[in-house]
């Protein structure tokens, strides 16, 4: 596996390109090999594997995945870095399928709907973990996802009911994935240097995973958007069709109706949503 480029390697490279790094992008330039390596330890990376990699800045990653002999679906925003990355296509022989666009737009990178198993593998650009997820884990699943995040955005998809980081994507991507292994990541792991502390965090598909109906998706963020008020109260006065029928299920579930949404914990909300026990 190719070492990533080093500080000064990285900023000679961007000068190359004629490029600044975007803050607002999220483009911190990962250049730390032990990360990399873990990254591909984590996914169990291997020759065949399909991987959907979000953001591949330089290509830091997205090399290691081709060198493990891996298919890659990349989708990268930035079209000067999307050339850059473009010119690794002829060397991998067709393994490598790049589009440039936004990742909100094209979560899956346009994977063939044909390829059924397949991970996600990337470094997720900070501003958008949260309406990416979402988009991912309603859509075709992804066997698991290695992701390095925001700390901030680890810990919501990771948090305990009863706690303030614990809300709504916490409980859909919970409700389908379980963490296998989280790992706190150094700022200097990476150039420039971000502001705020990062996390690798490794999901695995739950094999009896729950993936909530867009009108039950639309109810609990609009329970979390009053989070400190009771549920009860909150269901009373929704305006989704579904808010009666949850209300009349909150006893058999041993639900209190003066309990505040982010008390309930994730089968709780699945047994709401399916109308039965797991």
């Amino acid at each position: 596996m190719p070492s990533p480029l080093s500080p000064s390697e990285t900023r000679a490279l961007l000068d190359r390109l004629g490029h600044n790094p975007i803050k607002k992008l999220g483009q911190n330039f990962l250049i730390d090999g032990n990360i990399v390596r873990k990254s591909l330890e984590l996914a169990k990376v291997s020759a065949g594997d399909s991987i959907v990699e979000i953001g591949p800045g330089l290509g830091t990653l997205t090399r290691a995945l081709l060198d493990s002999g891996a298919y890659v679906y990349s989708i990268e925003k930035d079209k000067r870095l999307a050339n850059h990355i473009s010119s690794l296509i002829p060397e991998y022989g067709g393994r490598l399928h790049l589009i440039q666009g936004d990742a909100l737009d094209h979560p899956l990178a346009n994977i063939p709907p044909a390829v059924e198993r397949f991970k996600i593998v990337a470094n997720l650009p900070y501003a958008i973990s949260t309406p990416w997820m979402d988009a991912v884990i309603h859509g075709p699943a992804p066997k698991s996802m290695t992701l390095m995040l925001q700390k901030e955005a680890a810990q919501r998809y990771v948090a305990v009911p009863g706690t303030k980081q614990f809300g709504s994507i916490s409980i859909f991507l919970q409700a389908a994935y379980r963490t296998v292994q989280a790992w706190n990541v150094a700022s200097s792991c990476f150039y420039p240097k971000p502001d705020v502390g990062s996390q690798l965090l490794h999901l695995e598909s739950k094999t009896n995973s729950y993936a909530f109906p867009e009108e039950d998706r639309y109810l609990i963020r609009g329970l979390f958007s009053q989070r400190r008020k009771q549920i009860g109260s909150l269901l009373r006065k929704s305006d989704s069709p579904r808010a009666m029928e949850w209300l009349k299920r909150l006893d058999s579930l041993g639900i209190e109706a003066n309990a505040r949404s982010e008390q309930i914990d994730v089968d709780r909300w699945i047994q709401l949503s399916s109308g039965h026990g797991r």
